[in-house]
């Protein structure tokens, strides 16, 4: 029966794989003759075994002896189901290759049945196309050529052994290839890792050393408003310190006074002589003077008072200042430190990698 041809425009399936002869048994051509004529169509036919279920896609294809995979087909028609699937005896079946998609040439070729998974199931005796001489018929009654033929596909078969083992070689060699592979990428994901892990240390101690530098600053600002007001209260303190000395003058010419009206008014009581009024008068003179010289005790104790809280004041702020030097100071030693350790971390990641790291790490040491 005919079957669809190969100008279809499906392509059959096929594979690229190396294909194992021991399952070339499972479908067995019959009747192939050594010769067929060119330009005229020619028939196949062929018995599928129990050992392969029939599908859709198979195919019949017409091969190049010396051929590799399935691949390399000259031409092809589609298999025919079996009309009787259930049966358990192998049915013969048959398809029809067109003349006009036939080769032209003179070389040997092969009849072979590939499934719908592109392996090879079964493959024929090699034939030729061309006219058969009689010639040819002696050599078929010998069949010399036909053993050439054969001992030549042993050679193949050989052939493609030593290619399988090859392939496989090969594909062991791949597969541990992709083992070391896999290795140093997680190699390399563990140190990307680490340095991740270093720069989030190294990120948190910066942000570290700009907080020192910034409560630097601040202490520095405090420190220098605290120098300016301890000048502006030394100015005060002097300020105070003559007002004291003038106060201190002012009392000791008061007292000067004072004695000498305590001296007039004795020499008022023992002068007997004197008027009433004048008595008076001067009783009245000494109540004020009396009355000033309280006022100006009054005040000399205010002034004492005054100078001696403006000295408390600037004990206190002398302190301050004592206390804030030594913060600075312990603030810059603790900012030498953390740099100290920053770059003893940097020396631990070089020490640490010993796998080479990704380009990008390298610049980013560089810029560190």
């Amino acid at each position: 029966m005919e079957a669809a041809l190969c100008n279809n425009s499906e392509e059959p399936p096929t594979s690229a794989v190396l294909l194992d002869c021991r399952a070339f048994n499972q479908v067995i051509f019959t009747d192939i003759d050594k010769y067929y004529v060119p330009g005229a169509d020619i028939t196949c036919h062929y018995n599928i075994s129990r050992h392969i279920t029939p599908r859709r896609k198979d195919w019949v294809g017409i091969f190049r002896v010396g051929w590799k995979t399935a691949r390399e087909y000259f031409t092809f028609v589609w298999a025919p189901l079996p009309r009787n699937p259930d049966s358990s005896d192998d049915e013969l079946q048959e398809v029809l290759f067109k003349a006009y998609y036939l080769p032209k040439d003179d070389e040997y070729y092969q009849f072979c049945y590939v499934d719908q998974d592109g392996l090879v199931r079964g493959a024929s005796v090699p034939f030729q196309f061309r006219a058969e001489t009689e010639d040819d018929m002696l050599v078929v009654t010998t069949q010399g050529e036909v053993e050439e033929i054969e001992q030549q596909n042993t050679t193949l078969l050989q052939e493609n052994q030593k290619l399988k083992e090859n392939l496989k070689s090969l594909q062991n060699q791949t597969e541990d290839l992709q083992e070391k592979l896999k290795a140093a990428e997680e190699k390399a994901k563990e140190l990307e890792d680490k340095v991740h892990l270093l720069q989030t240390g190294t990120m948190e101690l910066q942000r570290a050393q700009d907080l020192q530098a910034l409560q630097m600053a601040s202490a520095q600002t405090e420190l220098a408003a605290v120098t300016e007001n301890s000048i502006k209260l030394q100015k005060e303190k002097e300020d105070l310190q003559r007002n004291l000395d003038t106060l201190r003058s002012s009392k000791e010419n008061l007292e000067v006074e004072v004695n000498i009206l305590k001296q007039k008014f004795a020499a008022l009581d023992t002068q007997n002589s004197s008027t009433d009024e004048e008595l008076f008068q001067t009783k009245e003179e000494n109540k004020k003077v009396l009355a000033e010289k309280e006022q100006l005790e009054k005040k000399l104790r205010n002034t004492l008072n005054c100078v001696d809280q403006l000295q408390s004041q600037v004990q206190s702020q002398q302190n301050k200042v004592e206390d804030l030097q030594g913060a600075v100071q312990d603030k810059a030693r603790h900012l030498e430190q953390l740099k100290e350790e920053n770059y003893q971390l940097n020396a631990t990641l070089l020490r640490q990698v010993s796998f080479p790291p990704p380009s990008s790490l390298v610049q980013w040491f560089r810029r560190r």
